[in-house]
């Protein structure tokens, strides 16, 4: 629910902590953390803060959109997140939009839409599906260096769903699914970061920036995610959507 001066001030009572000086401790407590999960917490925190209109102006006055920015450089996974996650809740105002602009957030924006699952999104079959004996050996084995195995468990991150039955068709053991259904489920996380990524866009996009996001390349990735429903049916919506607004409604 969005909040204004009067409705913060009956929350904050009289003795409470003002929303600015709130968000300022948060950045704070943010540059010193050494921990990452803690970081995490924070950035999540203050993400949340990012869809109220009311905090705008703080987190411009705090620069907490270049920490958003700044989280989608690192190699943390939920940092990636979270902090595309703040950029798609402000990205909405057109003064933030400006800033995201100008500080480098298109890159950074469509960097985040490649899904850490490859052949997912295109939908192909599984064409370099490994032997059934190459794949358990691997399993079984995630520490030696198997002749043509890929790296330990990243072979589970580039089949698409539609090979689920085909791995439960082989004789693997209880025990090898479930690893196979963990790494799976473990990545899935990272999906929220496309969903972001691409309602950022759909607000960053305008006359000023559609030349660096309406790349060739840019608008070939949406069009595979806009045909994934099968996959995700909330980014197949979001990428439809971006496309209709900024590419089909120009042509």
């Amino acid at each position: 629910m969005f909040t204004n001066n009067q409705r913060q001030e009956e929350r904050t009572g009289k003795y409470g902590t003002p929303r600015l000086q709130y968000l300022q401790e948060l950045v704070n407590q943010f540059q010193n953390a050494a921990d990452e999960e803690r970081k995490e917490r924070i950035v999540a925190n203050l993400a949340n803060f990012a869809y109220d209109p009311y905090n705008y102006t703080f987190l411009r006055q705090l620069n907490v959109l270049e920490l958003f920015l700044d989280c989608i450089t690192e190699p943390n996974e939920k940092l990636v997140e979270f902090g595309i996650g703040g950029i798609c809740n402000s990205c909405v105002d057109p003064a933030n939009a400006a800033i995201i602009t100008q500080s480098g957030g298109i890159p950074l924006t469509i960097q985040c839409l490649s899904s850490p699952v490859r052949n997912t999104v295109s939908g192909k079959a599984c064409d370099s599906l490994l032997l059934p004996s190459r794949f358990i050996t691997c399993l079984a084995h995630p520490g030696d260096d198997v002749v043509g195995c890929p790296t330990p468990f990243s072979v589970f991150l580039t089949l698409p769903f539609s090979c689920w039955s085909v791995l439960y068709s082989f004789d693997i053991s209880l025990i090898f699914q479930k690893t196979f259904l963990r790494y799976w489920i473990d990545s899935l996380g990272c999906f929220e970061a496309v969903n972001y990524a691409l309602g950022s866009l759909y607000y960053l996009c305008n006359s000023s920036t559609k030349e660096e996001i309406l790349k060739p390349e840019v608008i070939d990735v949406i069009n595979r995610y806009a045909a994934a429903e099968t996959v995700n049916v909330s980014f197949s919506n979001l990428a439809k959507a971006f496309l209709d607004k900024h590419v089909y409604e120009n042509r």
